[in-house]
């Protein structure tokens, strides 16, 4: 069997009446730059949205069939026998030019029986937000069922949210229950598991030309919200140059920065995971074996978990987002 390599991916662009074009400007995906997209996914195992390689001999392979043939040499072998052929993050670029709707996601428990798919825990890291940018998670102080139904039917839902102002750099993680929504003026980066379900709560009384709303999903999310999830929830890390920094540890992924100008080896002979480098400034080149693959500002590259050692090569500075699944978790103590 032909050895595995860093492989990339066709980002799967989606238009949204809210994105821009900062994600083709700025982000160098290759689409209609006057076409506004407000989501790019960059590694996707969601049915009718599987990511196909671009880079190497297995280009043209989606990520399923990737996993049917090489199973733990790509995902770890711990990885793979929680979660078989299915890829269990999804990670995506988001641009919101417009307020998203307000909204949430069920767990695992709740998503299984009523979807038969996997829940929603997310977080977001902040690539660029504008000077007054909102981001709106968890409610401002722990709150109820009728007290949120009142709040709601007003039309003002946003009174009773926690509201912060990100700045570039800034962490949000929302487990699933956490009510959430990204403003007008953000760019940002997402990890989530592997999971399409949202459920719409408010989508600030928006009418479209025919003087419709979008279809909310009141019912369905009043028993997914976690009323208690409340408060400030901005995680603040500012790398240390040549270092390995955690933003995020839980049991659905692990989140660290990496801001270098020098050579950083990495050892990964601790991790049965796969490994995600998202480029989020400059660029750098992934040494490994003899081999190298160059990765610019806006791409994401998945390392094989059966590639435990890889050097990385700043060209001159480069800053990337490290993230894998970590099967022991209770090794390491959440930030959150």
């Amino acid at each position: 069997m032909s050895e595995l390599y860093p492989l990339k991916f066709e980002p799967i662009l989606k238009e949204k009446i809210w994105g821009g074009t900062a994600l083709v400007n700025h982000y160098y995906k290759k689409a209609d730059p006057s076409v506004k997209y407000g989501e790019s996914w960059e590694i996707s195992a969601v049915a009718e949205n599987l990511s196909v390689v671009t880079n190497g001999f297995l280009a043209g392979n989606n990520i399923e069939e990737l996993i049917e043939v090489y199973m733990g040499d790509i995902t770890g072998d711990a990885v793979y026998e929680k979660f078989g052929v299915e890829f269990p993050l999804l990670i995506k670029l988001i641009e919101a030019r417009e307020d998203l709707s307000i909204q949430v996601h069920p767990g695992n428990e709740l998503a299984m029986e009523r979807h038969k798919a996997y829940g929603k825990t997310e977080m977001w890291y902040i690539l660029e937000s504008e000077k007054n940018s909102k981001i709106f998670t968890g409610f401002a102080e722990p709150s109820d069922k009728d007290t949120y139904l009142r709040a709601l039917k007003s039309g003002d839902l946003a009174r009773i949210m926690n509201i912060e102002n990100p700045e570039t750099g800034d962490v949000f993680y929302t487990p699933a229950g956490r009510v959430h929504a990204i403003g007008a003026g953000i760019i940002l980066a997402e990890i989530q598991q592997t999971s399409d379900i949202t459920y719409r709560i408010f989508d600030w009384n928006r009418k479209d030309s025919e003087g419709k709303g979008r279809e909310l999903h009141t019912d369905l999310a009043v028993d997914a919200i976690d009323f208690k999830a409340s408060g400030k929830n901005r995680i603040q890390v500012s790398p240390t140059l040549n270092k390995t920094e955690n933003l995020v540890n839980s049991e659905y992924f692990t989140t660290n920065i990496i801001s270098f100008n020098e050579l950083i080896s990495k050892d990964y002979n601790l991790i049965d995971s796969f490994i995600i480098y998202i480029c989020i400034e400059g660029e750098f080149l992934i040494r490994w074996d003899g081999n190298s693959e160059p990765v610019i500002k806006g791409e994401t590259v998945l390392l094989p978990a059966m590639i435990k050692d890889v050097v990385l090569e700043p060209s001159p500075q480069a800053r990337l987002l490290e993230i894998f699944i970590n099967e022991d978790i209770n090794k390491f103590k959440s930030k959150n």
